[in-house]
């Protein structure tokens, strides 16, 4: 039943669009899509009309800029400092106005999915790409051959942001700052939905006949409008006094914005996971190269066997979080969940284990184009 009714929501819609060209979500389709949330695995999220406080505040921003509920924002919602930190960073690299085009931060986010194979972003953002102007960059990133995107720079791009080479030449500093926000938020981004949703933005009760024209729909909704002001989302949460980012320029709103998030899922990480546990994970990724660690999950035991055997359910959860979120299953949410019962506590400890993990590859990144110096300085 449910099939059939999004699917006649979308049918209306379409029509609707049709008729009146517009590029506001329509109510009906905000409505279907709001269902959306009932989807997300392992943890209730919050419906909309049930929303209060920080909750009910994310939702309002995320529906006017964004707009809609988009499931990997809203999963985060049984933790509310967490939900926000994962809307603010999502607002200020990918949708709030800067200096770089939203069709190249959509490249940036669609390859960052593709390497971390999350084929629910790769196809929410190819999709945007697409409805931007530029299908042929959308197919190639969709079907995981970034190297016959036609255009060179967006072919760069895709490059860069896959760790695979340098950014294109002539990108600006400011820009560069804007590219490596956006590839963090999706390191991130892609962990928490690869755990919590399925693999397309699609229910899988849409028929396959029907996928192509829902997926047209949707690309419509994706196509943004004019980009909201920068900062909007920094009232969600406190300011720190904390130093941003290296790659962020000092006293910018991204520096700000990615400060506040990281202290929010740092004392959520602190309320579930013990200390050794968060050493160890940090640990394992700075000697990580980035590279899928192996088709099994035998590579997580010689780590975790210097853990006590109670912390190592938890532990799993959150090694394979950061390293190779797409191998974590039933089995492993479930023994993790044994001492933390609770959706909240389930949510910061994945929280905190995709945020650890984007901050070390997002720190890796060159912010130099091609033709100029790639070393970054760091040790």
């Amino acid at each position: 039943m449910h099939g059939h009714f999004e699917l006649a929501l979308l049918g209306t819609w379409e029509r609707e669009f049709a008729v009146g060209g517009g590029s506001m979500a329509p109510g009906l389709v905000r409505f279907a899509l709001r269902r959306a949330v009932q989807d997300v695995k392992h943890v209730e999220a919050v419906r909309p009309r049930r929303a209060k406080g920080q909750v009910r505040a994310v939702y309002r921003q995320l529906e006017r800029d964004f707009g809609m509920l988009a499931p990997p924002i809203a999963l985060h919602s049984p933790s509310p400092p967490v939900l926000a930190a994962a809307w603010l960073v999502l607002r200020e690299s990918l949708v709030a106005a800067g200096v770089s085009s939203r069709a190249d931060r959509e490249v940036v986010a669609a390859a960052v999915s593709a390497a971390n194979a999350c084929p629910y972003c790769v196809e929410v953002h190819a999709m945007a790409v697409g409805a931007l102007g530029d299908p042929g960059t959308a197919a190639a990133l969709e079907a995981g051959t970034p190297g016959e995107i036609a255009d060179p720079d967006a072919r760069e791009l895709a490059g860069w942001a896959r760790g695979a080479g340098p950014l294109p030449p002539g990108v600006p500093a400011e820009a560069a700052a804007e590219f490596t926000a956006v590839a963090t938020a999706f390191h991130y981004l892609n962990r928490m939905v690869a755990v919590f949703l399925g693999d397309s933005p699609l229910p899988d009760r849409v028929p396959a006949s029907a996928r192509g024209k829902a997926k047209a729909v949707l690309g419509h909704f994706l196509r943004p409008g004019q980009a909201p002001p920068a900062g909007r989302a920094l009232e969600l949460l406190p300011a720190t006094g904390v130093d941003g980012p290296d790659w962020a320029p000092p006293g910018s709103t991204l520096a700000d914005a990615f400060a506040r998030a990281g202290v929010a899922v740092e004392a959520a990480g602190e309320r579930v996971l013990p200390p050794r546990v968060r050493e160890l994970v940090r640990r394992e990724l700075k000697a990580w190269d980035g590279r899928p660690p192996g088709l099994g999950r035998s590579w997580a035991d010689a780590p975790l066997a210097e853990l006590p055997a109670a912390e190592r359910p938890a532990a799993r959860l959150a090694l394979l979080v950061a390293k190779a979120a797409y191998q974590v299953d039933d089995e492993v949410v479930v023994a993790a969940r044994r001492d933390r019962a609770d959706d909240r506590g389930l949510i910061e400890l994945v929280s905190w284990a995709a945020h650890a993990a984007a901050e070390e590859l997002g720190s890796r990144l060159s912010l130099r184009p091609r033709g100029e110096d790639v070393s970054r300085g760091r040790g």
